[in-house]
């Protein structure tokens, strides 16, 4: 009879973990993302967090880390539509004009304003397959 409380503090043990483990694995998979938008698509989403994706298309003014911040503006990657961004943190190397870049913040008063240290360059275009 001593065994049988054991099992069942088992199997309530390792049902308790195996929640807990599915859980983990759905906030890790689906549970972080941030939707992405392009500056066409922003006004819909006005101060929601979400990931602002386009191509750098306006002179990078503030370089380096001024009180301002760097200023830029992102493009539609398919249209001429654009918006300004204010970002503060750490630069890519790869940042430069005309390069694919997504950047998460919020976007209010016809301004994106990213959070820090969340701008990240995409893989230019020449690793893409060439169009026929």
């Amino acid at each position: 009879m001593a065994q049988r409380p054991r099992s069942v503090r088992l199997v309530l043990a390792l049902s308790v973990a195996a929640v807990l483990a599915v859980f983990l694995l759905y906030v890790s998979i689906a549970g972080g993302r941030t939707a992405q938008f392009s500056p066409s698509e922003l006004p819909a989403h006005a101060n929601s967090n979400v990931s602002l994706e386009g191509r750098v298309v306006a002179p990078i003014k503030g370089e380096g880390y001024s009180k301002d911040g760097l200023r830029f503006r992102v493009a539609d990657m398919k249209g001429s539509q654009s918006v300004p961004v204010v970002y503060h943190g750490s630069v890519p190397d790869q940042f430069k004009l005309g390069r694919a870049v997504v950047v998460g913040g919020r976007y209010a008063n016809g301004v994106f304003v990213a959070k820090q240290n969340s701008l990240v360059t995409k893989c230019p275009s020449k690793y893409a397959p060439k169009k026929t």
